[in-house]
């Protein structure tokens, strides 16, 4: 942009020989940059001679939208929120890119996605309810709190999902950048078990499918000597896959852990507290730790051997402090909360 000695120079130059051509190589060896345009100083001409100033006039700026357009784009996503904009851009007779900042800066509505959420049977409202209800209880106490071990399994696909939304690439130009996905890509199956405290992992099962048997063996050989070896008196938390609902891992817990489980549980084992079906979002390693470790491990470029994904889950788990540990119980206890007042519904929207 040119400063207004500039603007000057090139006014009684122009005035003076009536040649921009001359105007621009007396700028150039005046100035020792890249001229003005032959229109803007022809521009700048008009305008002091016209109004005898080479300030720049206030901008009338772009039209406001009327208080009737904004009301009748309030009205039509009132009736029916789940249009999109181009919809409403047709319905209305307005540019989409208009009802757009309408709708986010003049009316300050902004769009959700849909949460998928697993189907609660009739039943299990009061199973959850009643979980809800006696684990608050016992966190009452701080000792409970302290022995509570959660644990779960997730699998990682070596193409994986790539959040977008947390994934940017600042330049002046776009650099195009793309991942490819790949179907049925190589993947590994993890178990974590988190304390209020420590996090026990990552273990990587061998098998392509975790079984009754590889979760057993997991658990005599791998899990259970490191929780011993931190405290005698822990309380152990699991889902009800079909791994765990096997009878040899049952009976195993009954064995080692009689009135310290928690699970899917028959007529004849000794659970503290059985575990409600389909409970995802009252579980720390749902709500919390599979989704911090995917968000660190797939970000581009993404892991090309199944090396570099485990050690990418690896230092995604070495990175969770106690600090973090304390705000996830935090958050369960408010999750517990929430599905009581609730009557044991889902809480993921809320």
């Amino acid at each position: 942009m040119a400063t207004k000695q500039e603007k000057s120079f090139c006014v009684l130059e122009y005035a003076r020989c009536t040649s921009v051509i001359t105007v621009q190589r007396a700028f150039r060896r005046e100035y020792g940059h890249e001229p003005p345009c032959k229109q803007s100083i022809l521009r700048w001409y008009r305008q002091f001679k016209d109004t005898g100033c080479l300030c720049k006039g206030k901008s009338t700026g772009r039209p406001t939208v009327p208080d009737e357009t904004v009301e009748r784009v309030r009205e039509s996503f009132v009736r029916s929120p789940q249009k999109s904009t181009a919809r409403g851009s047709r319905e209305l007779g307005i540019p989409q890119q208009t009802v757009w900042k309408i709708l986010r800066r003049r009316l300050k509505f902004k769009s959700y996605r849909v949460q998928l959420l697993q189907h609660l049977e009739a039943e299990d409202y009061g199973r959850r309810l009643q979980f809800c209800t006696t684990m608050q209880e016992a966190l009452e106490d701080e000792d409970f709190a302290a022995k509570l071990i959660f644990s779960d399994e997730c699998t990682f696909h070596l193409s994986g999902v790539v959040n977008r939304h947390n994934v940017r690439i600042w330049g002046s130009q776009n650099p195009r950048a793309f991942v490819m996905l790949v179907r049925d890509s190589p993947k590994v199956n993890v178990f974590c078990a988190m304390s209020q405290t420590k996090v026990y992992g990552p273990f990587f099962f061998g098998e392509k499918t975790v079984t009754g048997t590889s979760y057993l063996d997991m658990l005599t050989l791998w899990l259970f000597p490191q929780l011993t070896e931190d405290s005698d008196n822990f309380v152990f938390q699991q889902d009800g896959a079909p791994p765990h609902w096997m009878l040899d891992v049952r009976e195993y817990l009954n064995h080692e852990l009689p009135n310290r489980w928690i699970g899917r549980v028959g007529a004849d084992d000794q659970a503290l507290i059985p575990w409600p079906p389909r409970s995802p979002d009252l579980t720390p390693c749902d709500f919390y730790l599979w989704g911090y470790i995917k968000d660190r491990v797939y970000v581009p470029p993404l892991p090309q051997t199944l090396v570099q994904l485990r050690e990418r889950i690896n230092n995604a788990v070495m990175a969770i402090d106690r600090t973090t540990l304390h705000n996830v119980w935090n958050e369960l206890d408010y999750r517990l909360d929430v599905c009581r007042v609730t009557q044991g519904a889902h809480i993921e929207h809320l």
